[in-house]
């Protein structure tokens, strides 16, 4: 009899499971259980049921950018509202009210910051970790690092220049061509700077930064402020025209007034007999909202702004522990830490064994249905078997009783 009920108790532990997985067959990230069996010395059985972590759902595309699947080996970190964190598949994530990513079962998606600088993992924990937050009405600006000659050519007929220079920011100073670039400081302003490029010599140029801004009377020398912001020296070959071995490639503009301070690439130049002519680019931007963001394989979040520049926000972290399948489960598909699932591992997507993130991508539930099905007939069939033996021992034993009477 005890091994009869010990056979219907483990049964209805099965379809206990069994009955779970159907329910979950269309859950984001979930994966089914499975129940094992094993005897007792003392007859009948018990049961163990575990998690089929390694086994992938299927991948389905999603119109939500921030819909995110692990291909591979990783689980996306995640934190409750009590600030407890759990490991989870399910990736069906969205911007909440603050602008946080969180999903259905209403846990937020944790990352490292790209606020400090690159960001490093903390490979066997989850410190440092916060949640990541996006959102599209964000305004910044971005200060300008570098500025580049495009194109840029200075007339090798022009006559060189006697005198006062612009390096020497004298009201008489001379010039041979003069073009501008405009750049931005951290809080977005714009600013124009007057770049002069003066022939002193055969194959020689002078050239000097200066903030238009400090100009007199907006247009000529002398100019205030710093005065002179950056110069460099450009030697081109005679026959080559472009810019010999001994020649400044770059200057350093450092304006201390509107602390900006970045560098003017002048590789491009040259020295041809055709007019003069530079186009200038700069990167930085002025204060506007963002237009986008776009999420990588590897996990980085960045912020899209309306001129194409963009700024990372964030960048994915995903754990792994040694045996997934010990995992303690927890609700809305989240799983606790164990000791006998080892301890956690924290890197980043597509690096050492963790695959990749997918955006605008889910990962079904691995529950077949039809395995479930098929099992859920066997484990009923079993237990209706096992109350057959005990209803067969309980009538033996009436019959011991009536001998006895």
């Amino acid at each position: 009899m005890n091994a009869s009920v010990s056979g219907m108790t483990a049964q209805a532990t099965a379809l206990g499971s069994i009955g779970e997985n159907i329910s979950n067959s269309s859950t984001v990230g979930y994966k089914s259980s499975l129940t094992s069996f094993s005897s007792l010395v003392s007859g009948g059985v018990s049961t163990t049921t575990k998690t089929t972590q390694m086994v992938d759902g299927d991948y389905t595309s999603s119109s939500v950018k921030t819909n995110l699947a692990v291909k591979g080996d990783g689980y996306f970190i995640v934190e409750n509202a009590n600030g407890d964190t759990f490991l989870t598949r399910e990736g069906d994530f969205s911007p909440n009210a603050d602008g946080y990513l969180q999903n259905a079962s209403g846990y937020l998606l944790l990352g490292y910051s790209y606020a400090n600088g690159d960001p490093a993992a903390v490979t066997n924990g989850f410190q440092g970790l916060e949640p990541v937050k996006v959102s599209s009405s964000t305004l910044s600006a971005t200060a300008t690092t570098t500025a580049t000659v495009d194109t840029g050519n200075l007339n090798s007929s022009a006559t060189a220049v006697t005198g006062d220079t612009p390096s020497s920011n004298n009201a008489d100073a001379n010039y041979t061509y003069k073009s501008s670039v405009v750049a931005y400081d951290s809080l977005g302003n714009a600013l124009t700077y007057d770049v002069y490029y003066t022939k002193t010599d055969a194959n020689t140029w002078e050239v000097a930064v200066y903030n238009k801004a400090d100009a007199t009377d907006q247009t000529s020398f002398p100019y205030g402020g710093d005065g002179m912001l950056g110069s460099a020296t450009l030697t081109f070959d005679s026959t080559t025209g472009k810019l010999d071995s001994s020649s400044d490639t770059s200057l350093d503009v450092s304006d201390n007034n509107n602390n900006l301070n970045f560098k003017l690439d002048l590789a491009a130049m040259t020295q041809l007999s055709s007019t003069s002519a530079v186009t200038t680019t700069a990167n930085g931007s002025a204060a506007e909202s963002s237009s986008d963001y776009t999420i990588g394989t590897d996990g980085t979040i960045s912020q899209t702004y309306a001129d194409g520049s963009s700024t990372n926000l964030y960048k994915i972290a995903l754990a792994n522990v040694a045996s997934p399948n010990n995992l303690e489960k927890a609700d809305g598909t989240a799983y606790k830490l164990t000791q006998e699932s080892g301890t956690v591992v924290v890197g980043f997507a597509g690096t050492g064994s963790f695959g990749t993130i997918q955006s605008s991508t889910l990962e079904a539930s691995n529950v077949d249905l039809a395995s479930q099905l098929s099992n859920m007939i066997q484990a009923q069939r079993t237990y209706s078997a096992n109350s057959k033996v005990l209803q067969t021992a309980a009538d033996m034993l009436d019959t011991v009783i009536n001998v006895v009477r």
